[in-house]
C-alpha cells in the first residue's frame, strides 16, 4: 500500500473511531468553507481580512492537533 493510501486509510479510520479527531476534522472543514467564502469577496474589508488571517492560523493549529492524534495512534499500534 502506498504512503498516500495508508495516510488516507488512517484518516478515514480515525474519523470513524475517534470522536476528538472527527470533531477537529469537522471544525477544519467549517473553517475551510468560510475561508472559501472570504476568498470569493472582491473587496474584503479590514474585518474580513483579519478573519481570514485568524482562520488560517486556527486551521493550521487544527491540522497540527490532527497530526498529533494520528502520530500517537501510529506509535501505539506499532508498539502493540
Amino acid at each position: 500500500m502506498s504512503m498516500i493510501a495508508s495516510e488516507a486509510a488512517l484518516r478515514d479510520y480515525l474519523i470513524a473511531h475517534d470522536d476528538n479527531y472527527r470533531d477537529l476534522v469537522n471544525q477544519h472543514r467549517r473553517f475551510e468553507a468560510r475561508l472559501s467564502e472570504l476568498a470569493n469577496l472582491h473587496y474584503p474589508n479590514e474585518e474580513e481580512k483579519l478573519e481570514e488571517t485568524i482562520l488560517k492560523k486556527k486551521k493550521l493549529l487544527l491540522k497540527d492537533q490532527m497530526e498529533l492524534i494520528a502520530r500517537k495512534f501510529k506509535t501505539s499500534t506499532v508498539s502493540h
